[in-house]
């Protein structure tokens, strides 16, 4: 399911104005998220731009916003008490609920975690809280335990900014339903990729329990082969991209204005040139019986200026280069790798990209 991402400002509890974006999915939303970021961290951080994508393709409609003070948001930020924290969360819900009123689920990340249970009670509809690296404030024991909410602790036992004996202390004062999943590995911040998309996909499937079933996806008709049919909404880069009958994403990463949901134009156009070398140097190969057992394909695209590539015909403007650079793994002989070198520029994408190529368009 491809999923869509829009801006959503919306007054803080102090009247000042918080940003956000709101991670949408393809179909009517079963459930809305709020994610509260880190500490002094932002709606962009790694862990808030996954975890949100995550949960938006498996329907549930998520907004990650700034607190007062931080990244985009107006006001003053307060790093003395959690109250604020909190009173923003449940505005954050309260705008979601006026756009979509299903149940909400409340994610909070690293310190202040706090916030979001003490948030919980003051929000209707809340179908489950879930925390991350999340440490445990003693005089807000009652309102976990109070809560009456289905919880999930997520937290890593290396976290060195904040205990895993805080997640013990969390999760011993909720009551049931309540689950707990080890971060082993993971460091506070969730900087390794591979950390922040495990916890956005178990929140998601843990999430599933406490929802209303999803409708099932409406499966698109198969498009020719040879046909792909790009699809895209004006308020985000996010694409997507059908072909056949399969499903996937294009964007641009979060510094030239996308959410780095999937690689963009340029990162495409590159892997249909990378994979058709390596298939074509695998079907050369294997009609050789040569000994080739694997290739990988490193590819990089540049704007260079004609007066400076010495093999080019043009010797004014901007020349688009692609380097592509083989490894080929395998007891092959030096003249075989030569060979295959050789072949690589004979694969159908190599050859279309150096022919004449016309591109006609027209309204549908």
């Amino acid at each position: 399911m491809t999923t869509d991402v829009e801006r959503l400002d919306f007054p803080g509890s102090d009247g000042q104005t918080l940003s956000g974006r709101l991670h949408l999915p393809a179909v009517s939303p079963i459930a809305c998220a709020v994610f509260a970021h880190c500490f002094t961290c932002s709606k962009d951080s790694r862990a808030a731009r996954y975890v949100a994508a995550a949960l938006a393709e498996k329907g549930i409609a998520t907004l990650r916003f700034d607190f007062a003070g931080l990244g985009e948001s107006e006001g003053e930020f307060d790093s003395t008490t959690i109250a604020h924290d909190a009173n923003d969360i449940v505005a954050a819900a309260g705008a979601l609920q006026t756009l979509y009123p299903v149940p909400v689920l409340l994610v909070r990340h690293s310190l202040g975690g706090a916030a979001t249970l003490a948030a919980a009670g003051r929000i209707s509809g809340v179908a489950g809280v879930a925390t991350i690296g999340a440490p445990f404030e003693a005089e807000h024991g009652e309102q976990i335990s109070s809560m009456r909410k289905a919880l999930v602790v997520f937290h890593s036992p290396q976290d060195n900014v904040v205990g895993i004996d805080n997640a013990r202390l969390i999760y011993e004062a909720a009551r049931h339903p309540k689950s707990f999943v080890s971060l082993d590995g993971a460091d506070h911040l969730l900087g390794r990729r591979s950390d922040a998309r495990y916890v956005a996909e178990v929140l998601a499937a843990w999430a599933g329990r406490y929802l209303p079933t999803q409708p099932a996806e409406e499966i698109p008709e198969d498009s020719p082969e040879g046909e792909v049919i790009v699809e895209g909404k004006t308020s985000s880069f996010l694409q997507r991209i059908q072909a056949r009958h399969l499903t996937f994403a294009a964007d641009e990463p979060v510094d030239k204005g996308g959410s780095d949901l999937g690689p963009n134009p340029y990162e495409l156009l590159l892997a249909g040139l990378g994979a058709c070398t390596s298939m074509t140097l695998k079907m050369y190969a294997g009609r050789k019986e040569w000994p080739l057992e694997a290739v990988r394909v490193t590819l990089r695209h540049n704007h260079v200026h004609a007066k400076d590539c010495e093999d080019c015909d043009k010797d004014t403007g901007m020349i688009d280069v692609i380097e592509k650079k083989l490894e080929l793994e395998g007891d092959l002989t030096e003249e075989q790798r030569e060979r295959l070198l050789a072949i690589s520029a004979r694969c159908p994408v190599h050859r279309t990209l150096l022919s004449e190529i016309k591109i006609r368009s027209e309204l549908a």
